[in-house]
């Protein structure tokens, strides 16, 4: 399905401003060591997931703390709340799915993505195998409750888009938000929800555990193309503009870990990685979340560059499904930069 593309809105001064893109700290996870650059605090939805596992990789490899970073991450149970978290000064910067930048901008604050780290939502819609034993065709989830992450969540866009492509209207669903990890794994397995759209491991270890039925993908490079047409940015870190302004050597010590975790990324070995990230992350099976991490590996950017028709491909996705944000001052063009990452690509020629 290749979606309509809307007219291009300005950003009120945001592009005016000059280089690229929070607010305040708070607590969760410090690595200690760090000198120079002070403290950063980045909120992330869903910690543990492989979607943020090149922020994860930055962390626990050190990377950060190399740059003269000491970098708290607070965890939520979704993107769209670890949004929030920035926006309302409990954070300094956010992981999460590029689209919340349009969110951010439609609420009159500007925001920039600073580096990419992921270019496919790595998202799986599946249906319950014991509340639907008897699941046919996409119609069947009519009357449902569909789990996200939250209400305006990547997974809640996700979950709209599969379904409108299947031909089910969005008003004939409920969409439940059930946070991640072991929260959206017992809405399910209780039959709270019926379906539940998420990220890797979770979908896998549902799906090898024959818990649920897969019925819509968008974990590779070839699912996000067919479905989108043109490069879909997923995976983010995001700032608003004050943070950049503001604070540009932590800005840039925050991107150079994260490319240098994005080249660390693309030639470890499965050995490395299961040595990397902290063990609860493995769900208690290591084969799982290695066969989890090898079907989204390749949707990992390469290098931290936003493609250039990627922030006009998210909006356009975002007001398919969700009209409202038509009429909304939107502008992709405001919604990220790449300075800080071409610094960061000649540092660790990548």
């Amino acid at each position: 399905m290749t979606l309509p593309a809307p007219g291009r809105r300005a950003f009120g001064t945001a592009c005016a401003l000059s280089a690229a893109v929070v607010f305040a700290p708070a607590v969760m996870r410090t690595r200690p060591g760090a000198a120079g650059l002070g403290r950063v605090t980045v909120a992330v939805g869903g910690q543990g997931v492989l979607y943020h596992l090149p922020l994860a990789l930055a962390d626990c490899l050190g990377y950060f703390r190399a740059e003269g970073l000491e970098v708290v991450v607070r965890d939520f149970s979704a993107g769209a709340q670890a949004r929030q978290a920035v926006l309302r000064g409990a954070a300094d910067v956010y992981s999460g799915a590029f689209e919340h930048i349009f969110r951010a901008q439609a609420s009159g604050q500007a925001c920039r993505a600073l580096v990419l780290q992921g270019r496919a939502p790595q998202l799986a819609l599946g249906v319950s195998l014991r509340a639907l034993p008897g699941y046919r065709d996409p119609g069947d989830l009519a009357g449902r409750h569909i789990g996200v992450s939250s209400i305006g969540s990547s997974t809640h866009l996700a979950a709209s888009l599969l379904l409108l492509r299947s031909g089910v209207a969005l008003r004939h669903v409920a969409f439940v938000g059930v946070g991640s990890g072991a929260q959206a794994l017992a809405a399910l397995r209780s039959g709270q929800v019926q379906a539940l759209c998420h990220a890797d491991p979770i979908m896998t270890l549902l799906e090898q555990r024959q818990d649920t039925r897969i019925i819509g993908e968008l974990r590779s490079l070839k699912a996000a193309q067919d479905m989108f047409g043109a490069s879909m940015p997923a995976g983010s870190l995001c700032a608003p503009q004050a943070f950049i302004e503001q604070q540009p050597a932590q800005a840039q010590a925050l991107v150079n870990g994260i490319v240098h975790a994005l080249k660390w990324l693309h030639t470890a070995a499965p050995a490395d990685l299961v040595k990397a990230v902290p063990a609860a992350y493995l769900l208690g099976d290591q084969g799982l979340y290695l066969a989890a991490f090898s079907r989204v590996r390749e949707t990992y950017s390469t290098h931290g560059l936003m493609p250039d028709d990627g922030p006009a491909t998210a909006l356009r996705v975002l007001t398919h499904v969700q009209p409202q944000w038509a009429g909304a001052k939107l502008d992709p063009e405001c919604a990220y930069t790449n300075e800080f990452v071409h610094r960061a690509r000649q540092k660790y020629d990548v």
